[in-house]
């Protein structure tokens, strides 16, 4: 359950163009007033950013550059980014903060704390025990971007133009592909390399991407191949038939070689030399790279050790809900029989991929009429359910969200996992649902893009602490919505909120305590009645992208803790969809500035 990282390689990777754009100037004092000063700062430097990176405006349904695909991986972009990062937080620094208003205070504050995150994410120690491991299987070039480019994905292919952009992106993840493999050479010298199973997933990823009908010989099979296998019917036959053309030989004569070289070099080279490890305490520069992402990924400055032990205690409380409903369904034996027969009773394995995608429909239709009911605004951005892809389902999440276009000519669409279906148990449909669709990530993420009041950073940006906190709160609102009615769906709830407790437990064991894989693994089979292959790969996508989910724990505590604070000052003047509102509508905030936030709108209740 986490967001697609589709928009974080956009934004945080930043694919930028082949021809670097330097940086446009940020704002500077020429602006009459401290807030049209803030405004033109944030405008320029989003305008600068997109200059850099612009596959984020694709994202945006900004098609102006959709043929650049960008470097995002040289030494000149690193310090193309960095350098912006400098001049961003000296324009801010010039604006006078105390003449601001309430809301331009809180994007003031939001703005310095992401830009001063970003800075020191380019420390030499800390970019240097992150440069030189380009791809691993949650965050890869490898599968963003045919993903991107397969007609399903942001990309568009609905016009000639969108078709000869497309074509003109290739070149750049070619180059990406091949510098990539420069950088896992420099950390071969440098001992900064990726764990070996991290490896063989990606291996296996890309053995998935080259399959036979994929190869030189034949590239009918290519997911890349897919807008000219159904063009749309505005496409002319002549256009078809020189696209087919030119994609066929770009694919087959440049794209598929360089998965095949990248293949290759991680087979025969880099895997015999990656970490027998997991962790990265095992890895030069590692500790101190933990220590920069838990602050990065949870905005907090909380310890390693301070999340393992409240994710321990955390655990506790959320067993003694799984014991009260496994004595309300009259289940015979213990916790772990429970479990056990959560797992594999037939009565809880989706019948076929459709009948999943139905499941989750009917869902979606139930919390549809009762939302209005806890929100004062509902996204336009319409939701789609589908299958994740085939060639990444292995090793990817249970759930995942991908966001739509502002302007809703794509919709948001969350993803459900159905690889190995007899794994997968109906008695989670309503909680999976309720994070990643509504009120979950695509409520959420679409309310801050359709806000046009808002900056664009805090319309397309965010953070992991905001953005799976409100996910995983989201859950929580299930009872209010109509929902676990059912027994067995509380159980989904409690199993889902069991995951984010124990991944404070497992990612800090792995990456601070020296855990194995097996050790971790056994531990959430041992608390939860997750499935060996869900628990096999949640633990591998920890070794693979650590601190990102310990975010989702530490977030949804600290929503859940405002409530509460505010219910208990405000008494009977507290209003649910005024608290929602106040949570929502200024973007995904860092978890100081939202409890800010809050306690400014509880003072200003109390005073009406």
């Amino acid at each position: 359950m986490r967001l697609r990282p589709l928009l974080l390689l956009a934004a945080s990777l930043a694919l930028a163009a082949p021809a670097l754009a330097q940086p446009k100037p940020a704002a500077t004092a020429t602006a009459t007033t401290p807030a049209v000063q803030l405004r033109a700062l944030f405008d320029a430097s989003d305008a600068a950013s997109l200059d850099r990176n612009p596959i984020g405006r694709v994202f945006r349904g900004d098609l102006s550059h959709a043929g650049e695909f960008g470097d995002g991986i040289s030494d000149r972009w690193y310090a193309a980014e960095k350098q912006a990062a400098i001049d961003d937080l000296a324009a801010l620094a010039a604006i006078d903060r105390t003449a601001l208003n309430a809301n331009d205070k809180v994007s003031y504050d939001v703005f310095k704390w992401q830009r001063t995150t970003d800075l020191k994410g380019f420390e030499p120690a800390i970019l240097a025990a992150r440069i030189d491991r380009p791809i691993d299987h949650f965050y890869g070039i490898h599968t963003f971007f045919p993903e991107f480019s397969s007609g399903e994905g942001a990309a568009p292919y609905k016009t000639v133009a969108d078709y000869d952009a497309g074509l003109a992106r290739l070149p750049g993840f070619v180059a990406y592909i091949d510098t990539a493999i420069l950088r896992f050479r420099h950390g071969m010298k440098t001992g900064v390399v990726q764990p070996r199973l991290v490896v063989q997933n990606v291996i296996d990823q890309l053995d998935n991407l080259l399959k036979p009908g994929a190869l030189k010989s034949g590239v009918d099979g290519a997911v890349m191949m897919k807008p000219v296998q159904n063009f749309p019917d505005s496409i002319p036959a002549a256009d078809r038939a020189r696209l087919q053309a030119a994609y066929a030989k770009a694919i087959g004569g440049e794209v598929n070689p360089a998965l095949m070289r990248l293949r290759d070099f991680l087979k025969t080279e880099y895997l015999p030399v990656a970490r027998d490890s997991v962790g990265l305490g095992q890895m030069p520069g590692g500790p101190a790279l933990y220590k920069y992402l838990i602050a990065d990924t949870t905005t907090t400055d909380m310890t390693a050790e301070q999340i393992h032990d409240l994710g321990l205690s955390e655990v506790a409380r959320i067993t003694k809900g799984m014991e009260t409903v496994k004595t309300q369904v009259g289940f015979n034996g213990t916790l772990a029989d429970f479990f056990e027969d959560l797992r594999t009773n037939p009565k809880f394995q989706p019948a076929s991929k459709q009948a999943l995608t139905d499941a989750f429909l009917a869902v979606g239709k139930r919390v549809d009429t009762a939302v209005p009911a806890l929100f004062s605004t509902i996204p336009v951005s319409k939701l789609e359910i589908r299958p994740v892809p085939a060639f990444k389902e292995k090793t990817d999440a249970a759930g995942s969200y991908q966001g739509g276009a502002p302007d809703g000519s794509r919709p948001g669409v969350f993803y459900f996992n159905s690889y190995d279906l007899p794994t997968r148990s109906t008695w989670g449909v309503e909680t999976l649902y309720l994070h990643e669709g509504i009120p979950g990530h695509h409520f959420q993420i679409s309310l801050a893009q359709e806000n046009t009041a808002l900056p664009p950073f805090q319309r397309f940006g965010g953070n992991t602490a905001f953005v799976e906190g409100w996910a995983l709160y989201a859950e929580s609102l299930g009872p209010e919505l109509g929902m676990f009615k059912d027994p067995y769906q509380l159980m989904g709830r409690y199993g889902d909120e069991m995951l984010r407790a124990m991944r404070l437990v497992v990612d800090t064991g792995l990456h601070s305590k020296g855990w194995t894989r097996d050790q971790a693994i056994k531990y959430m089979l041992d608390h939860s009645a997750m499935s060996r292959t869900d628990a096999t790969a949640e633990v591998e996508r920890y070794i693979a992208i650590p601190s990102q989910a310990l975010a989702y724990k530490v977030g949804q505590l600290t929503i859940s803790r405002l409530r509460a604070k505010a219910e208990a000052e405000l008494g009977p003047k507290f209003d649910i969809k005024a608290f929602h509102e106040q949570v929502l509508m200024t973007g995904a905030l860092p978890m100081a500035v939202l409890e800010a936030k809050i306690d400014d709108w509880i003072a200003a209740q109390k005073a009406i």
